[in-house]
């Protein structure tokens, strides 16, 4: 009953914003924000939208099987966010672009980017359904099943949250609920760890030692370049996630696209870009610190299943209970950033690139709903079928999903050819299955395991398979 209060009470506060953020909104303030959003706030927020619920709890249960690896990818994708800043953000704005898959209609024509377009309502789609199951996941095992709520209305229920504070102010009432959220699991997240660190019986900078000495605090891997978590492998890859799953990504930059300036879109990128190490150390130093408290769990369920096991430990049962609130509260902030932003992304993209109507009120609220009806069943497909780690499945399916669209954006940067518009679908399409026979292939005849760097082999052939059925052009459409 705590918790249900506790979540009330913190989507009062959503709504309440949603409200005031939301008063004489047009389409204009649905899609864009008017183009006044502040920087500072955008980048705060979106440190919260990029976390996720996967982020919670994938990453602290990824020591138990990869140590500290993940920071190679972390510090790649600092490099990536630079690339974009500074080559992808003065495309967009040069252009004044309120979707960007209208970059590739402007040079690569109309199959281009009807063929961007769909490609990133599946990639995100499917990818926000991975991040916004854990949220669900976790309230079905610290809330609904303790009313007999079944797990698909738990979903319908959260998705309708959602919906009801974000379908009218849309992008610009999200640059504020973000923040929102955003504080709220990086407190969450500090309190959690605090809490571990007093059950331990170590003050904070023993803590840090204790983290320090672990083995299972490597963070570099050199000796094995077949692994995929090989440094040059996890830098390469992080570098490309960002531009791919940032850059390429609707969802994350209409945010940044609402900023004034283009320099203001650029220091936002920039410091929100720089502030995925240091919180992801914080997490994987919590990973580090639950395996010190013999919790009996590994991977996805090491911090779920400290949380369960808290009235057990020396606290009385109260901190049990705080501890089991500080978990969702930081879980529900996280998936609400992410799946609030997700859905506004894929209304803006189904008005502005698919439907071409973005002056269509009636059409965005109904695409607006429609857009939940789709997440809805999503989640529950994926929970379905689901049977791996959460962070990994998300960056496998980038991997399959985002590939053709990083081929597309370098055809359309790099080149000034027109790809034959009856050929890109095909090759958008054979690119993802070539690579997915390849990387079977590679397992079975020679012992390689692909990882992220997949996304690469990805794009690399749709830009090949573009560029191989394209002709030379001399200004864009």
């Amino acid at each position: 009953m705590i918790i249900l209060i506790t979540i009330l009470a913190y989507f009062g506060l959503l709504f309440t914003v949603g409200r005031l953020t939301s008063r004489r909104a047009t389409n204009e303030t649905f899609f864009r924000a008017d183009r006044r959003s502040p920087w500072p706030l955008v980048a705060f927020g979106m440190v919260g939208a990029s976390i996720s619920g996967v982020t919670f709890v994938s990453v602290p249960g990824m020591v138990t099987t990869s140590q500290m690896t993940y920071l190679q990818l972390c510090l790649g994708f600092i490099l990536g966010y630079a690339v974009v800043a500074f080559v992808l953000l003065p495309l967009y704005y040069r252009l004044n672009l309120t979707s960007i898959y209208t970059y590739l209609g402007h040079y690569l024509g109309r199959s281009a980017y009807l063929t961007g377009a769909w490609f990133f309502l599946l990639s995100k789609l499917t990818g926000a359904a991975v991040k916004f199951y854990v949220a669900c996941i976790i309230l079905q095992r610290f809330l609904f099943q303790q009313f007999g709520v079944p797990f698909a209305a738990g979903v319908a229920a959260m998705v309708l949250l959602i919906w009801l504070y974000s379908r009218r102010g849309g992008i610009k009432t999200l640059v504020v609920t973000d923040s929102l959220n955003t504080l709220c699991l990086l407190t969450a997240l500090l309190l959690i760890i605090l809490h571990v660190v007093d059950n331990l019986g170590l003050t904070p900078a023993a803590a840090v030692s204790a983290v320090a000495d672990s083995p299972l605090s490597r963070i570099f891997c050199f000796d094995a370049w077949q692994s995929p978590h090989y440094f040059w492998k996890q830098l390469l890859s992080g570098v490309f996630i960002v531009i791919v799953m940032t850059g390429l990504d609707q969802d994350m930059m209409q945010k940044n696209l609402t900023c004034k300036t283009l320099r203001h879109a650029q220091k936002d990128m920039l410091c929100y870009g720089m502030a995925f190490v240091p919180v992801n150390l914080l997490f994987l130093a919590l990973g580090v610190l639950l395996t010190m408290t013999g919790t009996d769990a590994s991977g996805d369920a090491l911090l779920p299943a400290y949380v369960e096991q808290a009235s057990t430990l020396p606290h009385a049962a109260l901190s049990a209970t705080v501890l089991q609130v500080l978990l969702v509260m930081g879980i529900v902030a996280a998936s609400f950033s992410t799946a609030d932003s997700a859905l506004t992304a894929m209304t803006t993209s189904f008005c502005v690139d698919i439907c071409q109507r973005p002056a269509d009120e009636p059409l965005r609220r109904r695409s607006h709903g429609v857009m939940c009806l789709l997440f809805v069943a999503a989640t529950l497909l994926f929970h379905a079928v689901n049977s791996r780690s959460l962070l990994d499945a998300v960056y496998t399916l980038v991997s399959y999903t985002y590939g053709p669209l990083l081929g597309l954006f370098a055809m359309a940067v790099l080149t000034r050819r027109r790809p034959q518009p009856r050929w890109v679908p095909a090759v958008c399409i054979a690119s993802p299955l070539a690579c997915l026979a390849l990387s079977a292939a590679a397992a079975s005849f020679w012992g390689y395991h692909f990882g992220y760097e997949l996304l690469m082999l990805n794009g690399l052939l749709t830009f090949i398979g573009l560029y191989a059925t394209s002709q030379s052009t001399a200004k864009p459409y």
